[in-house]
C-alpha cells in the first residue's frame, strides 16, 4: 500500500509543479502589463481559480487611514460581498494574520469560532466540507493586508504545498503594491510640479502683461519658456490684437539677453525711404540731411534682441538686405564701406499670411524660410474665451486707476462680453473697457449701456446678441444693429477728421489695416461721402 502510494506521487507533485510554475508566470506577466491597479489584483486572483482551482481569492489591504481591513480585489464574490467585507485590525482570521504576520490554516471553518463569514459568500456551502487558507502580504517587512483562498478538501490536498505557493504569490504582490505606490508618489510629484511650473509661468508673464490661464495661452508659455533660451529666430503669428509684442518682450526677458538691448522697429509705420537707414543706419553724408553718422537698430540692438513687427511689410528690395543680416549677421550702414558684425537674436511677427505673400510675389521665399524657424501662432481672444474675464478685470482696475474711477461690469455686461467675438482681440478690449471707464456716466455698466459704447466693433455673436436684446432697465437704441452704429461712428470720425484715415483711426482706437477694413466693408469713400453732405 505504501509502495503503491509512492509510486502514485511524483506524477501528482509533477503536474501540481508545472501548475504552479504556469500560474506564477501568469501573475508575473500580469504584473509586468500593468495599467489599472485594481483590474490587475483581480485578474491575479482569477489565475488561482482557472489553473489552481482555488476558490473565493480575496486580498484585504489596510485602508489608507490605518484604521480597518478591506477587501480590495476578490474573484469570486459579488459586489455586495464585497463591501460587507470589512475587519478590525485584530477582528476574526484576517485580523489575527494581519496582526502576527504569520499564515493560517483552517482545515474546517465549521469548528473555527474565529471564521466569520463577515460576507456571507459561504451560506449556500457544506462548511464542513470547506477549508480556509490565508497569508500575510508584507511591503517592506510591514504587513498591509491579508491574502486569503478556500480551498475544498481533497484527496491530494497538501496544505504546505498550498501555503508555500501563497506566500510565494503574497511576496509578488506586496512588490506590485510597492511598485504601485512608487508610481503613485511620482506621479503626484509630477503633477505638483506641474501645478508648480505653471503658476511660475503665469506669475513670470503676467510680470509681461501677458493674462491668461486658458489651454491655449498655456500652449504659448510652455512655448516661450522652451524657446526662450535659444538663439533661434522666433515669427510671431496671429490677428493683430493678439499681444505679439508682449510675447517678443517675454521671449527676450526671460533669455539669456535680458540684460542687453531690446529693440522694436515697426515695419509698417516708417516710410520706405527711411526704413532701411532706421535699420541698417547711415555714415554722414550718405544722402542729403546726413550731417552725422547714425547707427541703425541692428547696431543697438547688439547682444540683444530686435522685434520686426509687422514683418510683412517689409518693402522687396530691403528684404534682400534683411536676409543677409539674418544669414551671416553682418551689414554696411547706407553710404559706408566698413562691414559691421552684430550679435543679434531677430524675433519677427505679422498678422498676414507670409505663405500667401510669397505665391504672390510679394515676400521672399528664402526670407520666409528663414524667419520661420520656430513660429509661435497666438490665439484669438475669441479662442480663448475664458480669459476674458481675466483681461476685464486687468484692464477694469488699471483704467479705474488711471481715471480716478471705480466702474464696473453687471453680470450680464460680462456675459456679452464674453461671447463677443472681438475681431480686434485684446487690443480692441482693451481700448472698449478705457472707453467704457472714461466715459461711463453710472458706476456699474448694464447691457444697454455697452449699445452706445461698442462702437469701431463688428456685430455680436448670436449668443452675445441674446445677452444684449434683453436687458434690464430701459430700452435699447432705436439703432437697427451696432453694425448700423458702427457705420454711422465711422463716417463721423471720418468728417471730424478730413477723411483722413490714420487720425481716425487713432480717435476709435483701430489701427489704420482695422479703419481700412471697415471702409471697404461699408462701401464708404470720399466723393460719395462729400455727395452726401
Amino acid at each position: 500500500m505504501e509502495k503503491t502510494f509512492k509510486d502514485a506521487a511524483p506524477p501528482v507533485t509533477c503536474h501540481l509543479e508545472i501548475l504552479k510554475i504556469r500560474a506564477l508566470s501568469e501573475v508575473c506577466k500580469l504584473i509586468g502589463d500593468a495599467v489599472h491597479f485594481d483590474t490587475t489584483l483581480s485578474r491575479i486572483l482569477k489565475v488561482l481559480h482557472d489553473i489552481l482551482h482555488m476558490e473565493r481569492a480575496t486580498l484585504v489591504l489596510l485602508d489608507p487611514n490605518r484604521q480597518r481591513l478591506s477587501i480590495r480585489a476578490s474573484y469570486g464574490l459579488s459586489i455586495e460581498e464585497e463591501r460587507r467585507g470589512i475587519y478590525g485590525l485584530s477582528e476574526g482570521i484576517c485580523g489575527q494574520i494581519f496582526q502576527s504576520g504569520s499564515p493560517c490554516v483552517v482545515p474546517d471553518i465549521d469548528s473555527e469560532p474565529l471564521f466569520l463569514n463577515r460576507t456571507g459568500a459561504r451560506s449556500q456551502i457544506r462548511k464542513e466540507k470547506l477549508s480556509f487558507l490565508g497569508v500575510p502580504v508584507k511591503v517592506e517587512k510591514n504587513t498591509v493586508g491579508v491574502l486569503t483562498v478556500d480551498h475544498l478538501f481533497g484527496p491530494d490536498v497538501s496544505f504546505e504545498e498550498d501555503m508555500s505557493f501563497l506566500e510565494i504569490l503574497a511576496t509578488l504582490i506586496g512588490q506590485f503594491l510597492m511598485l504601485h505606490h512608487a508610481i503613485s508618489q511620482k506621479e503626484e510629484k509630477l503633477v505638483e510640479e506641474n501645478k508648480s511650473l505653471k503658476a511660475e509661468l503665469h506669475s513670470r508673464f503676467n510680470r509681461h502683461y501677458i493674462i491668461g490661464n486658458s489651454p491655449a495661452m498655456q500652449e504659448v508659455y510652455r512655448l516661450v519658456e522652451k524657446i526662450a533660451p535659444s538663439r533661434a529666430t522666433v515669427l510671431l503669428l496671429g490677428e493683430s490684437g493678439t499681444g505679439k509684442e508682449l510675447v517678443a518682450r517675454a521671449l527676450h526677458e526671460t533669455s539669456t539677453r535680458r540684460d542687453k538691448p531690446y529693440i522694436k522697429v515697426n515695419c509698417a509705420a516708417l516710410p520706405e525711404n527711411l526704413l532701411e537707414s532706421e535699420l541698417l543706419g547711415h555714415d554722414k553724408g550718405a544722402f542729403t540731411g546726413a550731417t552725422t553718422a547714425k547707427p541703425g537698430r541692428f547696431e543697438l540692438a547688439d547682444g540683444g534682441t530686435i522685434f520686426l513687427d509687422e514683418i510683412g511689410e517689409l518693402p522687396i528690395l530691403l528684404q534682400a538686405k534683411l536676409l543677409r543680416v539674418l544669414q551671416e549677421q553682418k551689414f554696411e550702414r547706407i553710404g559706408g564701406t566698413r562691414t559691421l558684425a552684430v550679435d543679434v537674436r531677430i524675433i519677427a511677427a505679422t498678422n498676414v499670411d507670409l505663405q500667401s505673400s510669397v505665391d504672390q510675389g510679394l515676400f521672399r521665399a528664402d526670407l520666409y524660410y528663414r524667419l520661420n524657424v520656430v513660429p509661435i501662432q497666438l490665439p484669438a481672444l475669441r479662442e480663448r474665451r475664458h480669459d476674458i474675464p481675466l483681461l476685464i478685470d486687468h484692464f477694469l482696475r488699471s483704467s479705474n486707476e488711471r481715471n480716478n474711477r471705480k466702474v464696473k461690469l453687471a453680470d450680464a455686461s460680462l456675459d456679452f462680453l464674453t461671447t463677443y467675438e472681438w475681431p480686434g482681440n485684446v487690443r480692441e478690449l482693451q481700448n472698449l473697457i478705457e472707453r467704457l471707464v472714461i466715459l461711463a456716466d453710472k458706476e456699474t455698466i448694464q447691457p444697454e449701456a455697452l449699445n452706445v459704447h461698442l462702437i469701431g466693433l463688428s456685430a455680436p455673436s448670436p449668443q452675445a446678441r441674446g445677452v444684449l436684446t434683453k436687458p434690464a432697465g430701459k430700452p435699447l437704441s432705436t439703432h437697427n444693429s451696432l453694425k448700423d452704429l458702427e457705420r454711422l461712428e465711422i463716417e463721423a470720425s471720418l468728417r471730424r477728421n478730413g477723411w483722413v484715415q490714420a487720425r481716425a483711426a487713432r480717435e476709435l482706437g483701430l489701427t489704420q489695416r482695422q479703419m481700412g477694413y471697415r471702409i471697404k466693408k461699408f462701401n464708404l469713400s470720399k466723393p460719395a461721402f462729400a455727395q452726401a453732405e
